[in-house]
């Protein structure tokens, strides 16, 4: 290469991006109280993976990808990491490549699978599948997606429209440098067990809107995931749950996991794009810890919730 010309930048280019595809990483904790989501990666401990794998920080934005589908292209080559709900990979090396790490190295790009990091050489390409299980693949970049921060965060927020806008073909996302980042030294993570549809839930602030009954309802019979499910909730069909109240509520509070009650009494569990406010009840909670299961739901799987009363020590 002559002095003059142009290196090669270091973006990821988007060739197709599947049928849903945004940048993600923590989201804006702390603004509810300025009517800003948090927002973030619905499956925040699969970012936080990916990022691991690669030797990023846990917070640095990666690509979320809904129902896989899509078609990157790395034009300097980098090491990535897919997470998540599972896809099948392939690993297309340009004319010539041999996939080397540099001219000369002696490392080898690993497996073209989930859960390891994997190098792509220089105008190579990561095509990911269709998940076998699950919603949403997580794409971890060394050096992480460089796109400009909105409120301290890099995520696409659904609701509001913060953030940079859903992925499309032709886009080039910058990385971030890479140097100064500790080495690559794990060869591969086990992939966590494929989470049951079992939901955990804690009575919620408003269980007293609803007949007596209600919260066993809740836990009594599976939901079904509707189709018009997304980032800002999952909704469900099944089992009307009955409310004994029939006046208006005013807006108050809302959480990731919150199960709020529109009145057709069909519940929705907020996801990581819920609005900071709601004027429906909330009969439950979701526990934190599992609110990745529920990030995971597809349409039309089954989802059971069950009555979580954990032990107060005092």
């Amino acid at each position: 290469m002559s002095p003059e010309a142009d290196p090669v930048p270091r973006v990821v280019e988007v060739v197709a991006p599947g049928p849903y595809a945004t940048v993600q990483d923590l989201g804006r904790p702390g603004l509810g109280h300025l009517g800003v989501p948090c927002s973030g990666a619905a499956d925040a401990p699969s970012l936080r993976l990916a990022n691991r794998l690669v030797g990023n920080p846990e917070d640095a934005a990666g690509i979320e990808l809904t129902f896989g589908g899509a078609c990157l292209r790395f034009p300097a080559g980098a090491w990535v990491a897919v997470t998540g709900a599972p896809c099948p990979l392939t690993l297309r090396l340009p004319e010539g490549a041999d996939g080397s790490e540099g001219p000369g190295s002696p490392e080898r790009p690993g497996a073209a699978g989930p859960y390891a990091p994997v190098w792509v050489p220089s105008g190579g390409e990561l095509r990911v599948g269709t998940p076998t299980a699950g919603l949403r693949t997580y794409v971890a970049v060394r050096g992480g997606l460089d796109v400009p921060a909105v409120l301290g965060s890099r995520s696409t927020d659904a609701l509001s429209g913060l953030g940079p806008a859903p992925l499309a073909p032709g886009l080039r996302l910058p990385l971030g440098p890479a140097a100064g980042l500790p080495p690559i030294v794990v060869d591969a993570a086990p992939p966590p067990p494929v989470p049951r549809g079992v939901l955990r839930v804690l009575p919620g602030p408003r269980d007293d809107w609803f007949a007596p009954d209600a919260l066993e309802a809740l836990c009594a019979a599976p939901y079904q995931v509707s189709r018009h499910s997304n980032r800002v909730g999952v909704r469900l069909t099944g089992t009307a749950l009955r409310r004994v109240r029939d006046d208006e509520l005013p807006s108050e509070g809302m959480v990731a996991g919150a199960v709020q009650v529109p009145p057709s009494g069909q519940p929705i569990v907020f996801l990581a794009d819920h609005p900071p406010t709601g004027g429906y009840p909330v009969i439950a909670v979701v526990a934190s810890a599992d609110l990745p299961v529920a990030a995971q739901l597809r349409p039309g799987d089954r989802v059971w919730f069950r009555l979580h009363r954990p032990f107060i020590v005092i």
